[in-house]
């Protein structure tokens, strides 16, 4: 029980339901749209990629509000609020994630013409490497889903009033019913709209609380005196939780983990007309990235600089951090019926357009690794109902994993965790596909365990056994000012003792900051990726088509041509200007273990597939006027 007295807060009023249930309207508006206009259109490539014909700005909307979930809108200003402003930081690394995304993973993906990232596996290695990426795909998608559904649902419940299930069960039911009608286009222009709702509503929430608390320049000289803005801190201790460097390095191979080689986000970007704005979506998309990273950094000072006297956490008027924004917002929006209902679709938006990529990703993912494998003659109008039908499935997962998430508990937090642990190994394994022309299928597959065992080690000890705290430094948070109820003495926020009968690898191994579980299992994937191919017999050059591969050693050998031309390691990249697509029926019958059946069908769909491409332009022509957006 609360040793204070907690001051009244308003709930949900009528204008905000009225608010939040437009947002809800326009998301399943847009569906209808193009489940309209696309109607005569009946190719599954259609539904799922868009026709190739998506334009750089609405996928540029698309990628940053996938991107940033509710778990950004609700989390961040709370990170910001306990630990200080060093988040930004992530400013950098969003950088270093979008240039080595545009530049190394997406002219592979763009060229070889694929749909599924994990179709690239398959032409790169073997059948075995691609149905064990797209498994654990699959699994961590759904669990994460679920997660990302049911967090800001618990939040907004126990804070603004709002019904738990009611809101789990209306994003499950939006988010599939815009998917299964207007498929990728219908998500990427729903989510273009979510990201214009989600910068409003973050907007709005700092003019008011920068106006309460005395203008920009008072918040920022709280947060000064709060250590807040101790943003710099170059410890190399890679135990210490946030760093320059475990942000900088580790939240760089932590995002590019779910960002470079993610399916939701190459499936949108492989989605556009040329390779030219598919770059020109990320680098935009990267602006995007900032403005909300910048956002949700200033409400956490501006929160800060509201409670710096009276922490509604230690006083136990909230029971999670995760509930402090929304509890700020019903707290100085008190007197404006309609404006709380504008930031829940704020934070909803972030939670609509997560679940929507996913939905997408994982009915293309399964419908091109799963179901086109073991039926590969389906017609176009099957293929079109299958996929669709595939969206409704997913979409009753997730939300029924949302259910079990709540069962779960403190489980939660690890369940998140997931994500960075299977993203790292996954990046190891493209990293090994398109750096390493050495690198055979023997050592992906060995890398692929090798990294996805250590990365599990680390997050589940660090899940069992949390880092003491002086490693992770909570910062110094107030209930002087608070009201006391029956006389009881104020009390300032005291360190958790560390618990007891901590094993060795407790305080070393089990410490270690979660942003670097991505870099653990990225880089032991790749070491032993290669020293398992080089045991079993390297890769022969001559046998790799080039445009699986991206010669990075280019960069650096510039000055030699026959420097380079030995780092390609054999790969023709001098004969880049020959059509791959024409090329692929040798590829795949080199694969072992693929069948004739599948390797017919992958020659006659590349045949129909977007006709037009030209390799110079790296370009799909139009195919119609309709087509365009």
């Amino acid at each position: 029980m609360s040793n204070f007295v907690a001051p009244e807060v308003k709930k949900f009023v009528a204008w905000d339901y009225v608010v939040f249930a437009a947002l809800f309207l326009v998301c399943a508006s847009i569906g209808v749209f193009f489940a309209v206009k696309e109607r005569k259109k009946k190719t599954s490539k259609e539904f799922l990629v868009g026709g190739k014909q998506m334009t750089c700005g609405p996928i540029a909307f698309s990628l940053t509000s996938s991107f940033m979930s509710a778990v950004t809108v609700l989390g961040t200003p709370s990170e910001v609020y306990r630990y200080g402003a060093s988040f930004v930081l992530f400013f950098l690394s969003y950088a270093l994630v979008i240039i080595f995304t545009a530049e190394l993973f997406l002219p592979v993906f763009y060229r070889s013409g694929i749909t599924s990232t994990y179709e690239y596996l398959e032409l790169r290695f073997n059948k075995i490497v691609r149905l064990a990426a797209t498994l654990i795909y699959i699994l961590q998608t759904i669990l994460y889903t679920g997660i990302v559904v049911y967090a800001p649902s618990l939040a907004l419940n126990q804070v603004t009033g709002f019904d738990l299930w009611g809101s789990v069960v209306a994003t499950g039911i939006v988010c599939t019913f815009y998917c299964t009608l207007g498929g990728l286009k219908a998500v990427v222009w729903t989510d273009a709209f979510q990201m214009i709702v989600m910068v409003v509503g973050f907007m709005t929430v700092l003019i008011r609380g920068t106006t309460l608390n005395g203008g920009s320049t008072k918040v920022w000289e709280v947060a000064y005196e709060g250590s807040r803005l101790n943003i710099f801190d170059f410890d190399v201790d890679p135990l210490r939780r946030h760093t320059f460097w475990t942000i900088v390095i580790g939240g760089t191979f932590t995002w590019l983990g779910l960002y470079g080689v993610n399916q939701s986000t190459i499936q949108r970007c492989i989605s556009c007309k040329s390779e030219k704005h598919a770059k020109l979506a990320l680098y935009l998309n990267l602006l995007g990235l900032w403005t909300v990273l910048v956002c949700a950094v200033f409400c956490g000072l501006v929160m800060y600089s509201h409670y710096k006297s009276c922490d509604p956490w230690t006083a136990d008027f909230i029971s999670a951090p995760d509930q402090l924004m929304p509890y700020f917002v019903m707290d100085i929006f008190s007197s404006m019926p309609g404006v709380p209902g504008l930031f829940v679709a704020c934070a909803f938006s972030g939670t609509l357009s997560t679940v929507a990529a996913s939905i997408n990703a994982l009915a293309t993912v399964t419908f091109e690794d799963l179901v086109k494998k073991c039926f590969p003659n389906l017609s176009e109008k099957i293929s079109t109902w299958i996929s669709k039908g595939l969206c409704i499935l997913y979409g009753v997962l997730c939300t029924s994993m949302a259910a079990a998430a709540s069962l779960l508990g403190g489980v939660v937090q690890a369940s998140l965790s997931i994500h960075g642990m299977c993203g790292g190994p996954m990046l190891g394994l493209f990293t090994l596909g398109i750096v390493f022309p050495c690198a055979n299928w023997k050592g992906a597959i060995g890398g692929l365990l090798a990294g996805i065992t250590l990365a599990f080690w680390a997050g589940t000890g660090s899940f069992i056994y949390p880092a003491p705290p002086t490693k992770s430094i909570p910062l110094q948070l107030s209930t002087l000012n608070c009201t006391l109820a029956n006389g009881t003495e104020a009390l300032t926020t005291a360190a958790p003792t560390a618990a007891p009968d901590r094993p060795l690898l407790a305080d070393t191994w089990y410490s270690l900051s979660y942003l670097y579980f991505s870099a653990i299992g990225c880089l032991v994937c790749a070491i032993a990726g290669l020293l398992i191919s080089f045991i079993t017999g390297p890769s022969k050059g001559e046998d790799i088509p080039p445009v699986l591969i991206k010669p990075v050693c280019n960069l650096f050998c510039f000055w030699s041509e026959r420097l380079k031309v030995f780092l390609w390691c054999g790969v023709q990249h001098d004969s880049q200007e020959v059509d791959f697509e024409k090329n692929l029926h040798k590829v795949i019958a080199n694969k072992t273990g693929t069948d004739d059946t599948f390797r017919n069908n992958i020659n006659k769909d590349n045949k129909r597939q977007f006709p037009g491409y030209n390799p110079e332009e790296k370009s799909y022509t139009n195919m119609s006027r309709e087509t365009r957006l």
